[in-house]
């Protein structure tokens, strides 16, 4: 079955959630590019995510990631993964909502510490207690994320592909995004 996607996808979520992983599986299932705006950021900077936060500090980070997924939804049409911060933004929520539409990954805290208790290249988890500070994070965020457009339920058991699978279901609901040729 053919697609037309008719506006960008963002996928919004705590880190962990699989945004990069099951933003590249619903690209190649819809044949269309995948974009990610901490890869973007990276690049621009010439340095990680966690080397711009140690060394400009969270806020310009947060200045240039919007500036970033403006211009990602602004040039091209795909799926576009964002950091877990990106949609706590109001601007940020706007103008995902205006230009494109926001997917929000689901996931529980026991599968976000399953996926990140073993990554150092999470700058706001280098706490002494990385488990309460990563539940505080989703304490804080799950309200701001359940205001995206299309919510969808991630699972422990299911596979990335399986993941792609129930977003692509999900944005079969919305003809305005995606039209079956």
């Amino acid at each position: 079955m053919r697609f037309e996607l008719k506006k960008t996808v963002v996928l919004v979520g705590m880190m962990g959630a699989g945004k990069t992983a099951v933003g590249r599986a619903l690209a190649q299932m819809l044949g269309v590019p995948f974009l990610d705006s901490d890869a973007e950021i990276e690049k621009a900077a010439d340095r990680s995510i966690a080397e711009i936060f140690e060394r400009d500090g969270e806020p310009f980070f947060r200045q240039k990631e919007s500036q970033v997924i403006e211009r990602l939804l602004d040039e091209e049409r795909g799926i576009l993964s964002t950091g877990g911060g990106a949609y706590l933004a109001k601007g940020n929520r706007e103008m995902i909502s205006d230009k494109g539409v926001a997917v929000w990954l689901d996931a529980d805290i026991d599968l976000l510490w399953s996926r990140v208790r073993h990554k150092d290249t999470r700058p706001l988890l280098r706490t002494p207690e990385p488990r309460k500070t990563l539940e505080e994070i989703f304490a804080a965020r799950v309200p701001l994320y359940s205001l995206a457009d299309l919510p969808v339920k991630t699972e422990s058991e299911f596979s990335i592909e399986q993941t792609a699978e129930r977003v692509l279901e999900v944005l079969k609901t919305r003809p305005d995004v995606l039209k079956e040729k």
